[in-house]
């Protein structure tokens, strides 16, 4: 780690554990911005499946089936 990376964290140890909680939500959630596009590309791809779904043109497994395999 570098100085100023290895100071901040040298401060935040000295913080209260509700501070140091919130710290780091906010340092995580700044990691997990949205993407327009991938969020527009899988909407596409919702649509996509669900009208295929309603056409018949794809096999449903059951929710059962599928987790009985991780069981």
């Amino acid at each position: 780690m570098s100085a100023t990376v290895d100071k901040i964290l040298d401060d935040a140890l000295t913080l209260s554990p509700a501070e140091r909680a919130a710290l780091v939500e906010e340092l995580l959630s700044s990691l997990d911005k949205p993407d327009p596009e991938l969020d527009r590309l899988w909407a596409e791809e919702a649509e996509a499946r669900i009208d295929a779904a309603e056409r018949g043109e794809m096999k449903s497994v059951p929710a059962s089936q599928v987790f009985g395999k991780y069981d």
